[in-house]
């Protein structure tokens, strides 16, 4: 797409450009594979970072993989609904709605706990690779034969003139090719034993996959003339000129949505676990850390079905506007892990740490370099958004931290004299009420039954009622004494908040206890036809120190 800017006659560079990508993504790899085996664990760039560059940099590193596998989800079900709608065109003004259903369905499988079967992701999988490589083999043997004949492209006007700018950033956009190689480092306890042997088998044989394919791909598209069109993707439009409208384009079609759509289950697996790992470490809620009922991350799972939705919504699922917003970040990662590495071989001092620490080394440079390509040549395609996201997400990070920090030393008993906690305290309840029923009466037994300080509290908003009222409680009130707070401006908070804080005063260190009496309907729709009162009171008592706030319910039929 980049190349066709300057012009037709420059797409001859596509194959050189997938040739130094395919360079890259072996230098990348080797020194992956290094990383896999001293980190069985997992976690990938974050725990690299973390125990060699520090606290910051694997927080940066957390950052980028986070936002990472969001976009992971969005970009490769935007990609599988694309193949869809190539096939069949009418199907592309519905192709937001595809998307929101393809991420709703893999959301509630992997809540379900659809990831821990392998067997389901096989056929798309092996089915897609046969698809590709039919159309690579069966395109080289009809230009071997001469069925298939060079075609030049159609002519382009020029829309950028060809600079050394030009090439960068069509070069950076083809490294997105690669961003895979992360997720296996970051998922090695998800393999089999032994786990990082099973790995780095399975990131070499991704990587062949991969780079045959990217190769076979770019110059069959060239040399049969295809150019990129918004309606219809480069692998259908080859996979068309060598079989036609036959049913194996559709069936490679098909296998390319399947493989892009449990692509972006790799995020499903590889971000809640991250997300776990940085909730132990006290850098995101310990919601996230907690297990659902089928052993799943399932508020990982949530949030990523969440944000991935709505970035398909944001960018109208273009997989070229998303694009440029995943690759810088998946380099940086590459670049901090490599660095990280680097730390690591020259730390440890093993054998053959020289030739290690220079292979990552090597890693580093290169893909630092393609970060600053990447962060320059997308800057206002959407780069910029990266980089101003993954400093606020280091500082949530350094925030949640600091303030379970901060819990934890309020919270511990070390050094606390126990005197600090007298017994024998007087307990006051306070029961506000809004009018006299049988939830009230129950509440009331509650609270006589837990103190001897008992005090009713109703806000006047009709002189009238408070008069009926005053006489029943003559009779139900079991000699608690009713305080009435006028309120000219029918507000019920104010006045109860502040004769509060008229009893806290008075009442010095002993116990207040405000006891909500509320009924509940026997149907959750039916709650809503009543006033929120109760949680009204509850939410503006949360923060008010030495006050226990409770409720008494009573159940109606």
């Amino acid at each position: 797409m980049v190349l066709v800017l300057a012009g037709s006659a420059f797409l001859y560079l596509a194959p050189s450009l997938s040739l130094a990508i395919v360079g890259l993504l072996f230098i990348v790899v080797i020194s992956y594979r290094k990383t896999i085996y001293e980190y069985p664990t997992g976690g990938g760039s974050y725990y690299v970072s973390k125990e060699n560059l520090g606290q910051t940099v694997s927080l940066v590193a957390a950052a980028s993989l986070l936002i990472d596998y969001i976009l992971t989800v969005a970009v490769s079900i935007a990609s599988g609904i694309a193949a869809i709608t190539s096939a069949f065109p009418s199907l592309s003004v519905h192709k937001e709605f595809l998307c929101l259903i393809a991420i709703f369905i893999l959301t509630l499988g992997n809540l379900r706990g659809l990831r821990e079967s392998a067997a389901i992701f096989m056929f798309p999988a092996y089915a897609f690779v046969f698809g590709v490589f039919s159309v690579l083999g069966v395109g080289l043997y009809k230009i071997i034969t001469g069925e298939l004949i060079q075609a030049a492209p159609p002519a382009i006007a020029v829309q950028d003139p060809f600079t050394l700018f030009l090439l960068l950033r069509a070069f950076s956009s083809g490294c997105t090719a690669m961003t895979g190689v992360e997720a296996i480092a970051d998922g090695v306890p998800a393999f089999k034993p032994a786990e990082s042997k099973n790995a780095v088998h399975t990131l070499l044989v991704m990587v062949f996959i991969l780079a045959a394919m990217f190769l076979g791909i770019t110059f069959l598209s060239y040399y049969n003339g295809i150019i990129p069109t918004p309606n219809e993707t480069v692998l259908s439009q080859l996979s068309r000129s060598i079989f036609d409208r036959s049913f194996f384009y559709y069936f490679i079609q098909f296998t390319t949505m399947g493989i892009l759509i449990f692509a972006a289950n790799t995020s499903f697996a590889d971000f809640p676990r991250l997300a776990s790992i940085l909730a132990r470490d006290r850098f995101l809620p310990r919601q996230f850390a907690t297990q659902g009922d089928k052993l799943v991350f399932s508020n990982g799972i949530i949030m990523l079905g969440v944000l991935s939705a709505l970035l398909i919504l944001m960018f109208k699922a273009n997989t070229h506007a998303l694009i440029p917003l995943y690759a810088v970040g998946v380099f940086l990662s590459f670049t901090l892990s490599q660095a990280g590495m680097v730390r690591h071989w020259i730390k440890e001092h093993t054998k053959g740490w020289q030739r290690n620490a220079m292979i990552s080394f090597v890693g580093m440079v290169i893909t630092s370099v393609v970060t600053l390509i990447l962060f320059v040549t997308k800057f206002s395609h959407g780069a910029w958004v990266i980089m101003v996201a993954i400093p606020l997400f280091v500082l949530v990070f350094l925030k949640i931290n600091q303030h379970y920090i901060s819990t934890g030393k309020q919270l511990s008993l070390t050094g606390t004299d126990p005197a600090q906690f007298p017994q024998g305290l007087k307990h006051t309840v306070l029961l506000p009420i809004s009018g006299l029923h049988k939830g009230v009466i129950q509440a009331l037994s509650y609270a006589q039954s837990i103190a001897t300080d008992v005090r009713a509290v109703y806000i006047e908003l009709d002189p009238r009622a408070t008069e009926r009222l005053q006489e029943e409680w003559i009779t139900w009130g079991r000699a608690v004494p009713l305080v009435v707070l006028r309120s000219p401006y029918r507000s019920i908070i104010g006045p109860l908040l502040r004769y509060v804080d008229e009893v806290e005063e008075s009442q010095h260190d002993d116990i207040v206890t405000i006891l909500i009496p509320e009924f509940v309907t026997a149907k959750w729709w039916q709650q809503l036809l009543h006033n929120q009162t109760a949680l009204l009171i509850r939410a503006a008592l949360i923060f008010k120190k030495g006050m226990v706030v409770t409720s008494v319910r009573y159940h109606l039929e």
